[in-house]
């Protein structure tokens, strides 16, 4: 049998486009339209709430619908005012904002499955991904809003552009169904998430969520899964995810790019904050988080760094002691500013630096490590016998080696000693 939808289109002439763009998608995919309640699988009622007439209109219409069908998406003006319909009608399948067609299609398909395909049927739900089935990155945006001297990357992407909440939040629930275990958050800039829509309203299984990153990691967080961040810049609004850490909500883990310490070079690098702010952000989150993981990225022999500058990278490195640390020589990237500025730093000096600062932090690591002989961690497995701490991101973070388990799987796991930048133990029944 052919799923049916009935429809009910109110207010003015751009809810009446939506009405046909919501209407063309459900042909497109298979749906019929109802000529009457009686006759539907479940009704959308595309809704105006502009004056107290246009609400009385579609809360009325809305009722009517729920005592004739029983099964009601609302959509529309009058679903952007929070919790007026839900409110008049608890009772409600979903609400939606206006000119969603994407959100109300996510709640048909929850609630009506879409007709067998032979052509489309064949990708799953959750798309085709290229790791391994236990973890998956999920992508929150596109785009930079940031000019770094050393990054190209606005030029090639284009500044920010966050996709919707509501959006992100399905795939995520795709991914969580099909045995995912790990959601890995990326972007350019995770924590600007939602500043180019200025945290517009999105709508999630029916209900209003802001396009924010604190929101976004709260969504997340009641998946029941890892949630990891990654690329965040170490802003005042990534404060409010701390404590989302410390609840165990998502992971304790945040991937911050630093890049250096000496206020002339993150100057001429075009990078936020200050090496001073910066230690005392990680002293705070320390401090409401005892257990996060802080790695982060540097570049050394950036054009015109001196012995001196080096030197001041290297005693933030001393002072800050972060878990997980990169460090590349700078490399001119066709098309970077920073290219053009004056002094640059003669290769062998670069990678010297580099293999100073290496070294310099493999102390701090295999400190940290050390730390965690004795514990009982838990561990999700990747292979028998290879699996990841909360402290551990997939290829570019240590590992905990023991024997046994099985990929995919959660395992408490006794850690009996540690190395430079892996972990090793054993299985707890």
């Amino acid at each position: 049998m052919v799923p049916k939808i009935g429809f009910v289109s109110l207010g003015c002439p751009k809810a009446l486009v939506d009405s046909e763009r919501i209407l063309t998608q459900l042909r497109a995919e298979g749906y019929a339209t109802a000529k009457d309640y009686g006759g539907a699988d479940l009704v959308i009622v595309n809704t105006c709430g502009f004056i107290d007439a246009a609400v009385e209109e579609s809360l009325g219409a809305i009722g009517e619908a729920l005592a004739a069908n029983g099964k009601v998406i609302v959509t529309g003006c009058l679903g952007a005012k929070e919790g007026v319909v839900q409110s008049a009608h608890p009772s409600v399948l979903a609400v939606t904002g206006p000119h969603d067609t994407e959100g109300v299609m996510r709640a048909v398909h929850a609630h009506l499955p879409r007709p067998h395909d032979p052509y489309t049927d064949l990708v799953p739900p959750q798309g085709i991904r290229l790791t391994p089935k236990h973890y998956a990155y999920l992508k929150i945006s596109e785009g930079c809003n940031h000019r770094c001297s050393f990054c190209i990357i606005p030029s090639m992407r284009g500044d920010l552009v966050s996709r919707p909440i509501g959006e992100v939040m399905q795939e995520a629930e795709n991914l969580v169904a099909a045995g995912v275990k790990e959601l890995l958050v990326i972007s350019q800039d995770t924590s600007a998430y939602g500043v180019d829509v200025k945290y517009r309203t999105g709508f999630w299984q029916g209900r209003p969520l802001r396009t924010r990153m604190k929101e976004l990691c709260e969504a997340l967080g009641s998946l029941g899964v890892w949630v990891r961040l990654h690329y965040v810049y170490p802003y005042p609004s990534v404060d409010e995810v701390i404590p989302l850490m410390a609840e165990g909500k998502i992971l304790p883990y945040l991937d911050v790019p630093f890049q250096h310490a000496s206020p002339r070079i993150l100057k001429l690098m075009k990078r936020p904050a200050s090496a001073e702010k910066v230690l005392a952000r990680l002293a705070a989150w320390r401090a409401a988080c005892p257990d996060i993981t802080v790695r982060s990225t540097f570049i050394a022999g950036f054009p015109g760094e001196t012995e001196a500058e080096f030197e001041e990278l290297l005693a933030f490195l001393q002072e800050a002691q972060l878990d997980r640390v990169g460090c590349f020589a700078y490399s001119p990237v066709e098309g970077a500013a920073a290219n053009a500025l004056p002094g640059p730093v003669p290769d062998a000096v670069k990678e010297e630096r580099r293999a100073r600062f290496m070294q310099a932090q493999q102390k701090i690591s295999a400190a940290k490590l050390k730390a965690k002989v004795g514990r009982t961690l838990q561990v999700l497995v990747d292979a028998p016998g290879i699996g990841r701490s909360s402290a551990d991101a997939p290829e570019i973070d240590g590992t905990v080696r023991f024997k046994g388990g099985k990929a995919g799987e959660f395992a408490q796991v006794r850690i009996q000693r540690a190395t430079a930048h892996d972990l090793h133990g054993h299985l707890e029944k």
